[in-house]
């Protein structure tokens, strides 16, 4: 059984610049929300819907026996959209925390599902998320990789300190590549999305620095493995390599 506590929503559109209608697009004979739906199913630690605002989405959705739920086209984010899901699924709060997972990243593990969730055993954490050390010169160059700043709470775990798209911090030292996997509390979401966009999120282009310019804590979980995000063909073909191998 599944934690009731627990939701996890998967945002998906098909709106996409480099990639348009990426959620549907075929990876080893299923399409890519497909792959993330099972993922997230397999780690059974809540009750799992994908969030969109495309009828074609959910009906390949429940087509797999999955759930979808309908929301807004006009969304400026994934967290604004499952911020609205949540409130559709769960009206009377029996969620207390709800994942927000990506839907272009079908090959995420189920053991990265389950990681995001431990450091929300801190009651003074409001929202949890991964990262992984980087090992190449090349991860550690490209502003397309957010570097996670943060300060040892001993060992896996990390107390988020700063995001950025630069090579930071600087000096010897291992340095950590962000995955965009959230865990948060009701109450942290609720609060984040009432916030107006923040000077440095405009700057940097990261939503996550809208809550650490409010004051909210973000603690991180460093993993060994890095699912690769579907954002361009080339991504696509990568995916389809590893898929086709598992």
């Amino acid at each position: 059984m599944s934690n009731p506590r627990i939701l996890v929503l998967i945002p998906a559109r098909m709106a996409s610049t480099r990639l348009p209608g990426k959620p549907l697009k075929d990876i080893v004979g299923l399409p890519m929300i497909i792959h993330v739906l099972r993922r997230a199913q397999e780690a059974a630690v809540g009750r799992v819907a994908v969030a969109t605002d495309t009828q074609e989405i959910a009906d390949a959705v429940t087509a797999d026996g999955g759930v979808a739920v309908m929301t807004s086209p006009n969304h400026p984010s994934g967290s604004d959209r499952i911020h609205e899901a949540m409130q559709k699924l769960d009206p009377g709060g029996q969620a207390e925390i709800v994942v927000n997972l990506q839907g272009d990243f079908p090959t995420i593990t189920t053991d990265n599902i389950r990681d995001v969730l431990p450091p929300l055993e801190d009651p003074a954490v409001d929202i949890a998320t991964l990262a992984s050390q980087i090992h190449t010169e090349e991860e550690d160059l490209a502003p397309s990789v957010v570097k996670a700043i943060g300060t040892s709470l001993g060992g896996r775990r990390m107390r988020a300190l700063y995001f950025t798209r630069a090579t930071a911090p600087t000096g010897n030292g291992p340095r950590y590549h962000h995955i965009g996997l959230y865990a948060y509390r009701r109450a942290a979401l609720e609060r984040y999305v009432s916030l107006p966009p923040s000077p440095l999120e405009l700057q940097e282009g990261l939503e996550q620095l809208r809550a650490l310019e409010a004051g909210m804590r973000i603690d991180f979980t460093i993993v060994d493995t890095v699912p690769r995000g579907v954002d361009t063909p080339a991504d696509l073909e990568t995916a389809r390599g590893i898929l086709s191998k598992s």
